[in-house]
């Protein structure tokens, strides 16, 4: 795989939204249901806009909007989008109506934006993108496999630039069925978040863009050792040399059930090196692992990892690799490897 140039990121989030405060005044939550924190939407839309937009379609339009001014890139050649739930909100509103209507004088709004498609699309119609456009949803390697998409599209020449969103709603109803399911819980320092996340990537190299992504890998199994031996050729074929990665960022959230395959298998996939940490800051979601992208590639650009992310002692020196590892349902593993664009 070629690197691939992230020109620009942001988010809303539990963090203070569309910008990096979260480096050096994080918000910290004792809640085991957080909200993201929206910005006031009258400054970015017309009135008529944001009042037919759901919420999470606000946060991927304006999230979308803003990286592409940030990158001076007007129009990007791909849209490819990855949520685990869609649009949540709508879709309950669209189902809560079923019953007293009896499937009878239901306004289709609701309807058509409850697809999971229906933010890649809005996002194309707004920019007036027409060419390559994907969602993917497929729970917590969605953002994965997204990425994985656009390398092959920048790698295979068909697009310069894709802007790859990762985006999710949590409601109260959902949080509770997510519970129910054991996805979700009240462990003191986990809490359950939200996600709305745009990067702007090129497969030109640019010294101004946040870092670079050198390559990522999803990959099913149980064997630590099998997997040990896919990371192993993963970094070769970079290439990157595993004494050369200052810190290893994890899907951790305080949760014994989330956290357990990580306290067991890291020791025999990464011996002796340092960790880092986002959900905490974060929250857990679906397309969580976006975020520990973005926070990976912040502190790269900024060339410093703050305290607050870090398990146990700070990595020490200016960070130049980065890599992350996600693990969903003990099964699916995924690791992307960051670089910063100096070194």
């Amino acid at each position: 795989m070629n690197d691939v140039y992230i020109l620009a990121a942001q988010h809303i989030s539990s963090q203070t939204p569309l910008c990096e405060d979260w480096m050096d005044a994080p918000r910290l939550y004792d809640d085991a249901y957080v909200r993201a924190i929206d910005p006031d939407y009258k400054r970015y839309f017309a009135p008529n806009t944001a009042r037919r937009l759901g919420r999470i379609l606000k946060r991927a339009l304006l999230t979308s909007q803003q990286v592409m001014q940030t990158s001076a890139v007007n129009l990007p050649d791909a849209v490819i989008t990855a949520t685990g739930g869609g649009c949540m909100e709508n879709t309950e509103v669209f189902l809560n109506a079923l019953t007293p209507e009896q499937g009878e004088l239901l306004s289709p709004t609701c309807f058509m934006q409850s697809t999971h498609n229906t933010i890649g699309s809005l996002i194309a119609i707004e920019t007036q993108c027409k060419g390559y456009n994907s969602t993917y949803s497929h729970k917590g390697i969605s953002f994965e496999c997204a990425l994985l998409d656009a390398f092959l599209q920048l790698e295979n020449g068909e697009a310069d630039t894709v802007l790859l969103g990762a985006h999710d709603e949590l409601t109260s109803n959902y949080f509770r069925l997510l519970c129910r399911t054991g996805y979700l819980g009240l462990s003191p320092g986990s809490f359950g978040g939200e996600t709305a996340l745009a990067l702007m990537l090129s497969g030109t190299p640019c010294p101004q863009a946040l870092c670079r992504v050198r390559g990522v890998e999803i990959c099913f199994g149980m064997d630590p050792q099998a997997i040990r031996r896919t990371l192993e050729d993963f970094l070769q074929r970079i290439p990157c040399d595993s004494g050369e990665i200052d810190a290893v960022m994890l899907g951790v959230n305080n949760r014994e059930a989330n956290d357990r395959v990580y306290a067991d298998w890291c020791p025999v996939l990464f011996p002796g090196q340092r960790f880092l940490r986002y959900k905490h800051l974060f929250g857990e979601s679906y397309t969580a692992p976006a975020l520990g992208c973005y926070a990976a590639a912040v502190c790269l650009h900024r060339q410093r990892i703050p305290a607050h992310l870090c398990s146990g002692d700070a990595p020490m020196g200016e960070p130049r690799h980065i890599l992350l590892y996600n693990c969903f349902e003990h099964k699916n593993h995924s690791f992307i490897l960051l670089s910063s664009c100096g070194k």
